[in-house]
């Protein structure tokens, strides 16, 4: 296994500070951000693709920093009921998927994203719960009249480039969870598979162990983020929490850097969980704590990575 970063939190410098930022931390690869949500500050397809020196220079950079791409990032949702926003994350779909084929990145992380109610919304509409029966209804329609043929037709053309499309389950959209995950691999085929975040799973009482044993064969790509629960709020109110990431000391639960949320037993498991279940690849950080500075946060979260993560090849004797 591999130490990364991902280095959306480092989009305010340059891709050569960023890369050296993560190199110097001890990392070997490096998850680039290529617009949508996560930006596009230091990796912009649709100029890399059309130039081939850019292209060049781009790899070259990335080659003397010592990492290794280990996805490009264009999380986004093109199913958005918008038709501009569903247009451009698209457009930026295609584009990422192009650019890892041509520059032999082997994945691409994204969501599955959310459509909205009818071919008429305005808004996404993430359906929680079967009752009233128009609920029901909405999911129907949701799958398999929008998700279920644009994915499949997306997934068709990543297979035809060489990529991997993995999604990052994730609450607010189609697939937030492992029986969502599969559901949607059945449908579109072995291209699509997990990008495996346990952050999104803790609060909402998914055992992160146990998911990666119900997802084996089909993770393509990890993060690593911590959350912290509060059952003082929780107890209360619930693990449902719509109040802001900056009210920390109110909500139920807020992302936290690797280690502050859970500690060495939960994390030595869940790599060694990944491994049994035939995962050997990077495990790329993911820093979201509000309670941290970027620098702090990256530093702390990396340094407890290394500390956990089994890098040596299985079976392979080192001390003789």
């Amino acid at each position: 296994m591999k130490v990364g970063v991902f280095s959306a939190i480092l989009s305010n410098v340059p891709l050569k500070k960023a890369l050296q930022t993560i190199a110097d931390l001890g990392c070997q690869t490096v998850e680039l951000g290529t617009g949508a949500y996560p930006g596009d500050a230091h990796c912009k397809p649709s100029e890399l693709l059309a130039s081939k020196p850019k292209r060049d220079k781009f790899l070259e950079t990335v080659r003397a920093s010592g990492l290794e791409i280990s996805s490009l990032s264009c999380h986004g949702n093109p199913l958005h009921p918008d038709k501009r926003i569903a247009s451009a994350h698209h457009k930026v779909f295609v584009d990422t998927v192009r650019l890892a084929s041509e520059i032999r990145v082997p994945v691409v992380t994204t969501f599955s994203g959310c459509p909205g109610d009818h071919a008429g919304a305005r808004y996404p509409n993430w359906v929680t719960c079967p009752w009233p029966p128009d609920f029901l209804q909405i999911l129907e329609w949701q799958w398999n009249k929008v998700a279920i043929p644009y994915w499949k037709k997306q997934a068709e053309f990543a297979k035809s480039a060489g990529v991997k499309v993995a999604f990052e389950a994730h609450p607010g959209f189609l697939v937030y969870n492992p029986e969502t995950m599969l559901r949607m691999r059945k449908a579109c085929g072995p291209t699509i598979g997990a990008n495996f975040d346990p952050s999104h799973f803790f609060w909402q009482g998914i055992d992160p162990v146990q998911a990666v044993r119900a997802l084996e064969g089909a993770i393509h790509h990890v993060h690593a983020k911590d959350t912290g629960l509060y059952p003082r709020n929780a107890d209360v109110n619930g693990y449902l929490d719509t109040k802001h990431y900056a009210d920390e000391k109110n909500r139920s639960w807020i992302f936290r850097t690797v280690g502050y949320g859970h500690g060495p037993e939960f994390w030595c498991d869940f790599v060694s969980t990944l491994r049994m279940c035939g995962y050997d690849g990077a495990i790329s950080m993911e820093h979201e704590d509000s309670l941290m500075t970027p620098a702090e946060g990256l530093r702390k979260g990396v340094d407890f990575l290394k500390s956990v993560v089994i890098r040596e090849p299985k079976g392979k004797v080192t001390w003789a």
